[in-house]
């Protein structure tokens, strides 16, 4: 298991393991972890030699989703920000400082809505790294996420267990598909994680097809992908026990 994944399964345990229940609806620890590396990269400030990314972060909550952390923000706070300064060093990406994470609570959000606010704090003229001058950042616009799809999936649940539970076999490992399904590449952002170098970053996806099957798509990967050794276009409908290629990974498709 990977640094980030141990990261996030920790994140997971400090709050959802004692809240599970609580956290159906509400926002999850880990959707937030997710959502920050997200404001992340898409907040970066090139520099001369380096790429810079945001290091002070808002959370906004629902007043019902502060109050979930009551007595945990502070260990959530500090899981949060060794989840993002890991992806920063794995990625390569500058930080002038370790990421601070703040939450606060806005009325206008509902229940299992947040927000996050990015910021890119200048460093000190003295202490500035080397690589140029950092120039420091608005907070700019609030993204603002939802749990919405999440607990969508969750009412699909039933449907899933009843036809059977969908994975799929690659480098040694079971990787379960969630009922709205799973991309598969390189990026540690795909669901389903491959390491061979031949798999793109983002290379393919599995979602639901027609009726109660379900299909393959080619995301445009560099090497293409095979079910039952032909190469495909479009979606391409599965069944348990098809073989696929994945670049030049074997593959194989179930439904247990």
């Amino acid at each position: 298991m990977s640094v980030l994944r141990n990261l996030e399964s920790r994140i997971a345990d400090l709050v959802e393991g004692t809240f599970g229940r609580v956290f159906r609806t509400q926002v999850r620890p880990v959707e937030i972890a997710r959502k920050l590396v997200k404001e992340m990269e898409e907040h970066k400030t090139i520099s001369v030699s380096r790429t810079y990314v945001p290091n002070e972060y808002v959370v906004w909550l629902s007043p019902e989703d502060h109050e979930r952390f009551d007595g945990v923000e502070h260990e959530v706070i500090d899981e949060l920000s060794a989840y993002l300064l890991e992806h920063a060093r794995r990625e390569k990406l500058a930080l002038v400082s370790r990421p601070a994470i703040e939450f606060q609570t806005d009325d206008r959000l509902n229940l299992g809505e947040f927000g996050i606010q990015a910021r890119l704090v200048r460093a000190a003229d003295a202490g500035a790294p080397a690589g140029g001058r950092v120039e420091q950042a608005d907070h700019g616009h609030t993204m603002v996420y939802s749990t919405a799809g999440r607990v969508q999936e969750e009412l699909h649940e039933s449907r899933v267990l009843r036809h059977g539970r969908p994975m799929l076999l690659a480098e040694g490992k079971r990787y379960a598909i969630g009922p709205s399904g799973a991309v598969i590449g390189r990026s540690r952002e795909c669901d389903i994680v491959l390491a061979d170098s031949n798999v793109s970053r983002r290379h393919a996806e599995i979602r639901p097809g027609g009726g109660e099957g379900w299909t393959i798509t080619d995301l445009g990967s560099t090497n293409g992908v095979k079910v039952n050794g032909r190469p495909i276009t479009g979606a391409h409908p599965l069944k348990s026990g098809d073989r696929l290629d994945v670049g030049t990974v074997d593959a194989r498709f179930e439904v247990a």
